[in-house]
């Protein structure tokens, strides 16, 4: 049971963060995705747990991928933030992005 809460805890967390670094209210997500902004609340402290409908319009709504809203870690951050991270390094470090595109060739390989 405890597993269940802090997931719910988390994905919670994880909405609100991408919520704000979208600029977004609560009153406007809950408008995107078609619910009463008190639920967006409730989700994001992690009280409720959105259904998989919901999940996916949140999704939706955030301009993310499903399994992103389950990327939990300690130190989360945007994908816009770790895109242009990784562009700026692979622009400076010519090894990196030889390393990087490897990884990418074998990753990518059926």
């Amino acid at each position: 049971m405890t597993t269940v809460v802090n997931v719910k805890k988390m994905l919670g967390l994880r909405i609100k963060e991408l919520r704000k670094f979208r600029k977004m209210t609560q009153e406007q997500l809950a408008e995107r995705i078609n619910i009463e902004p008190n639920n967006v609340s409730k989700i994001e402290i992690g009280k409720n747990y959105p259904s998989p409908e919901n999940l996916a319009k949140i999704a939706i709504a955030l301009n993310i991928e499903i399994h992103e809203l389950f990327m939990f870690d300690n130190n989360p951050k945007p994908i816009e933030e770790i895109k242009t991270f990784l562009i700026n390094e692979v622009q400076q470090d010519d090894a990196l992005a030889r390393v990087l595109f490897k990884f990418y060739q074998a990753v990518r390989q059926p």
